[in-house]
């Protein structure tokens, strides 16, 4: 496995993929962590398969042709004709057009793209698979933590000592209330940026707070919690506008409905969180390259929700 960079067609955006070697570790924290909250434990051994994981944070460069729509009206401008994967690629299900600059002022060029709702996260990936010809998702929550930690075990992946935080991370005390460009702090001894802090990352599972309980003294080879439910879903590494205790490798959070508030439509969109806009993603590919029910089933997450994606939201329906 190897560091390697890909251009999406028709956008000019590139993203860089680090190779994470497979392995054994403890997930969760200990009970003698300081600021450690339940739902942390009990820490369990859990085996994770090699995979890629995006360098940094997807950026709005990135993830904008999707959401507008920028990658079909690149290529009608160059008279481009499509071929069979950017024929496939238009028909993914993409973001209604915003009501209003989803950056609400704060950057966009190399900035983290935020306010998006994991559905959109998920069909971001759907998306970037087709158009790349590899496969990309979300990580589970156990692959995100895998990563973060780089073989630590120690509260941060540069250990337990929090005054070192502003080397590796923009947090509430050094953000001045804003995220930042995605790879300014120091990286993880794997190589990856800003898993402490910048934005908290969409991970697949649902949030249950006794989740860890049914791995307890054995090794698990499986962890993802399958969402059955909207709300809570789960995201780590915390944000520019978190507690440095929310951003050791342990911790998690969860989407609540709050994160809709400030959504003037009825019914609310399936696709943005007006309101967190401390959220953001980053995608894997696995190494091992599953039969497209399971690609399908990662894209989807277990949650064919009726009103989710009704017809009228399939591919660009921009004006």
């Amino acid at each position: 496995m190897q560091r390697y960079t890909v251009e999406i067609a028709h956008t000019g955006a590139k993203f860089t993929m680090v190779p994470i070697p497979g392995g054994e570790f403890f997930m969760g924290s200990p009970a003698a962590e300081p600021r450690r909250r339940d739902d942390e434990g009990p820490q369990h051994r859990v085996r994770v398969e090699p995979f890629w994981m995006g360098e940094r944070e997807v950026t709005w460069d990135e993830y904008e042709p999707f959401m507008l729509c920028l990658d079909i009206r690149r290529r009608q401008l160059q008279r481009a004709e499509p071929d069979t994967r950017e024929q496939a690629a238009d028909a993914v299900a993409r973001p209604t057009k915003p009501y209003t600059d989803m950056t609400f002022g704060m950057g966009k060029r190399g900035y983290p793209a935020i306010c998006m709702t994991q559905l959109a996260a998920r069909m971001y990936c759907r998306w970037l698979s087709v158009k790349t010809g590899d496969y990309y998702r979300l990580p589970t929550e156990a692959e995100w933590e895998y990563a973060c930690r780089a073989g630590s075990n120690t509260a941060y992946h540069f250990g337990d000592d929090a005054s070192q935080l502003d080397e590796y991370a923009w947090h509430r005390d050094n953000s001045d209330y804003t995220y930042h460009k995605v790879g300014q702090k120091k990286p993880n001894p794997w190589g990856l940026y800003d898993m402490h802090g910048n934005v908290a990352e969409w991970v697949l599972d649902q949030y249950s707070k006794n989740h860890y309980a049914q791995f307890r003294d054995r090794l698990a080879r499986q962890t993802l919690a399958i969402p059955k439910d909207l709300y809570p879903r789960v995201v780590r590494g915390g944000s520019w506008d978190d507690a440095a205790a929310d951003l050791r490798s342990a911790a998690r959070a969860a989407s609540t409905e709050d994160w809709k508030a400030q959504d003037p439509q009825l019914p609310q969109s399936i696709w943005y969180h007006t309101d967190a806009l401390h959220v953001g993603f980053r995608v894997v590919r696995p190494l091992r390259e599953p039969g497209d029910q399971e690609k399908a089933e990662y894209w989807d997450a277990g949650t064919p929700m009726p009103a989710e994606l009704p017809p009228e939201k399939l591919g660009c329906n921009h004006e």
